[in-house]
């Protein structure tokens, strides 16, 4: 295992998948983790990254970051949305022991990396970078809250499945609603 904190990259990726490709993860699979997640996503993608004989690239996104401005050799540069908090670094702490507990001890190699700004396009653009073969999300969660917010933000999974042309492996991520239950109920 290896893993690395990045704040780095348009989207946050520029070194990581520089390193990622040295490191030999070039057609790896890509695996997006958020805090707290099942770890049913990060089982599925070790197994696949196992079928697929390649790595596994965990990435969290940190979202309360963005670009400021990239250099000519690619490195970008990216700053807090609140200059008050760093809640990116405890949730790529969170990602990194959550992908520790899952995968150690699993026949596949894996890296934990940091990208920064939009989920689908910083995930997007590692994936092109590194040639990923393949990219697995999870779900969110049914309700309210999560229905509003994807209804403004949209669904990274349907965003990344419209802009690129690998194939993604969304994980259910609790057990599946009935076909006579409301999907997101008040």
């Amino acid at each position: 295992m290896t893993d690395e904190a990045r704040y780095d990259g348009p989207t946050g990726e520029s070194d990581a998948a520089a390193d990622l490709d040295d490191a030999g993860f070039r057609g790896a699979v890509v695996a997006a983790i958020v805090p707290g997640q099942s770890p049913r996503v990060l089982h599925e993608a070790a197994r696949y990254a196992g079928l697929l004989q390649t790595r596994l690239v965990v990435v969290n996104v940190d979202v309360t970051r963005f670009v400021t401005y990239e250099d000519p050799d690619g490195y970008v540069h990216s700053a807090p949305i609140d200059l008050n908090v760093t809640p990116g670094l405890d949730d790529l702490e969170t990602v990194r022991g959550e992908a520790s507990t899952v995968l150690d001890g699993k026949a596949v190699e894996w890296t934990v990396q940091q990208l920064v700004g939009d989920p689908a396009l910083a995930v997007k653009h590692l994936a092109d970078r590194i040639d990923a073969k393949l990219i697995v999300v999870g779900t969110r969660k049914r309700g309210i809250g999560e229905s509003i917010r994807e209804f403004f933000t949209g669904s990274v999974a349907a965003r990344l499945a419209h802009r690129q042309h690998r194939p993604i492996l969304v994980v259910p991520l609790g057990d599946p609603a009935g076909d006579d239950e409301d999907l997101w109920p008040e």
